[in-house]
């Protein structure tokens, strides 16, 4: 059995679809209110949090905070995460549509949020958990056609967000996850939480790469999904940012896009000296996908299969969130497993 390709595809075309929308960015304003403050009737008015009002732009939405959402569901496995890594676990109300292993530190917090739906729950759904604030992580969070659009969430009073990645910034970092993570903190009154967080991020990859630094490069093709052609990641993906933090090279760097099809021609041309292997629900499990590598007559001479240098990143790891970090360090051990024994 090959593996599906209709979830990499929709990825795919969701980043596309994302591409006409603003760069995510955050502007704030800070309340400086007191409980004897009054409105235009004279009536006094309740004191603003610290920090309070926020202000953020979010993939051209617009949005003020007068106080921290409280009642928060998540749609995709890596917003929760991130919320989950920020200490906001009594905000969340819902989860939705996990693609992988939660990290072991997250896993029991995880568990205890209830799962609307295994994959994106229905408008109805989300709105009978009553949340104040919906956090997206693929742009099929706010699928207008399924009736999830962002208006119409902010016609039913609640907030929206929608990871940066899919604002339409066509070339993703690791420091559009830094971003990211700030502009989670800041939402919810927690800046100093989402600084050492990233702080503890930044660590880790550095580590990383400072264990690796000197070794040759390795040469990677990351395989996604796909049997007739390749689906892979693009010059523009965070995955290949990983991989160079790692020690290595994207064969496809040049592939002038986030992700796209090559041919197994151009793979077998390439010579990689090792597969990263994309693992996510729904696209063919990491031994099917290795089966099938293996099985080809055609890469039977690529490097990377004959000596069976496989390297596997959960989907979340390669995705904006907290996850990259560690996929990092795991790519630097596949890579260069000498330097870390």
């Amino acid at each position: 059995m090959s593996p599906s390709f209709t979830p990499a595809r929709t990825r795919g075309f969701l980043r596309a679809a994302a591409a006409a929308l603003a760069l995510s960015s955050v502007l704030l304003t800070t309340g400086c209110g007191s409980s004897d403050e009054t409105d235009g009737d004279g009536k006094a008015t309740a004191a603003a949090p610290a920090g309070f009002p926020v202000t953020v732009d979010n993939c051209g939405v617009r949005t003020t905070y007068d106080e921290p959402p409280s009642r928060v569901v998540t749609i995709h496995q890596h917003p929760a995460e991130l919320m989950l890594a920020l200490g906001l676990k009594d905000r969340m109300v819902g989860t939705a549509f996990p693609d992988s292993a939660v990290l072991p530190e997250l896993k029991k917090d995880y568990e205890a949020i209830p799962e609307l739906a295994e994959r994106e729950p229905s408008f109805e759904t989300v709105l009978d958990a009553e949340p104040d604030f919906v956090y997206g992580g693929y742009g099929s969070a706010f699928d207008e056609k399924e009736g999830r659009s962002r208006e119409a969430f902010a016609d039913a009073g609640i907030d929206t967000y929608l990871n940066r990645e899919y604002c339409g910034k066509k070339k993703v970092t690791m420091r559009d996850t830094y971003d990211e993570i700030r502009t989670i903190g800041t939402i919810f009154g927690v800046p100093d939480r989402a600084d050492k967080l990233v702080t503890d991020l930044r660590s880790r990859v550095g580590k990383a790469t400072a264990a690796v630094e000197g070794e040759s490069q390795v040469s990677v093709f990351v395989y996604d999904s796909g049997d007739k052609s390749a689906f892979t990641a693009g010059g523009k993906s965070l995955g290949t940012e990983l991989i160079r933090l790692a020690g290595g090279e994207n064969v496809f760097a040049d592939l002038d896009d986030v992700f796209g099809d090559v041919s197994w021609e151009q793979v077998v041309e390439r010579k990689p000296e090792v597969v990263a292997i994309y693992d996510y629900a729904g696209a063919g499990s990491v031994e099917e996908k290795k089966k099938y590598l293996l099985s080809q007559p055609a890469l039977a001479d690529v490097p990377a299969v004959r000596n069976k240098r496989f390297v596997v990143l959960p989907l979340t790891a390669t995705l904006v969130g907290i996850r990259s970090a560690y996929a990092v360090e795991d790519l630097a051990r596949g890579l260069y497993p000498e330097s870390f024994r």
